[in-house]
């Protein structure tokens, strides 16, 4: 296994710790501890990739896992987030959903003619606006467990913000991804 490989998979593995950093409210500075674990597995989704293609490892196992533990360290995150009372189950659905479908997509690819679908521009905006969003919406939380917000400040009303522009920006990403490979959905069997 090659590294950009490894740094993905740790990028999973780092998901439990990350929810029971962001979920155990008795573990002091949790917050600030469920941040800094979210950011350097954010950090190794940037690595791994820039690894693969300047070292020239770009692999099957990668461009299918890579998209893969994106979503499972985002959706964990998002899923927590409604536990937590930052935001509710539609905005999550609907990210879940297009989840469910470019993977689905992207299966049917490569049991069909072998065929891996990479991740495209808009797909890779759409997870980094949803890493930023998630980042934010921790910071907040981090704040706001140390009263340090102005009393004004609504954590979830800005998360619920957060993650409807995300959801949108997923919707866009998921259309245009079935419109790129609206051929080969048209061939599948």
């Amino acid at each position: 296994m090659n590294t950009p490989n490894k740094l993905t998979v740790l990028r999973v593995l780092l998901v439990p710790l990350f929810l029971a950093f962001l979920l155990v409210g008795r573990i002091p500075a949790h917050y600030l501890l469920a941040l800094i674990v979210f950011i350097a597995a954010s950090v190794t989704d940037s690595l791994d990739g820039y690894l693969a293609r300047k070292n020239s490892q770009v692999t099957t196992f990668g461009k299918f896992l890579d998209p893969l533990a994106d979503k499972i360290l985002v959706l964990s995150a998002m899923i927590s987030f409604i536990e937590l009372g930052l935001c509710g189950s539609l905005v999550v659905v609907i990210m879940i959903a297009r989840e469910f479908m470019v993977t689905s997509l992207r299966l049917v690819a490569v049991s069909g003619d072998g065929t891996v679908i990479a991740a495209g521009m808009l797909g890779k905006v759409k997870t980094a606006v949803q890493m930023v969003s998630i980042v934010l919406i921790l910071i907040l939380c981090m704040l706001s467990e140390w009263s340090l917000l102005p009393a004004f400040v609504s954590v979830p009303v800005i998360a619920e913000v957060l993650m409807w522009v995300s959801a949108v920006l997923s919707v866009v990403s998921g259309a245009q991804y079935i419109w790129k490979t609206r051929t080969a959905i048209g061939q599948m069997k």
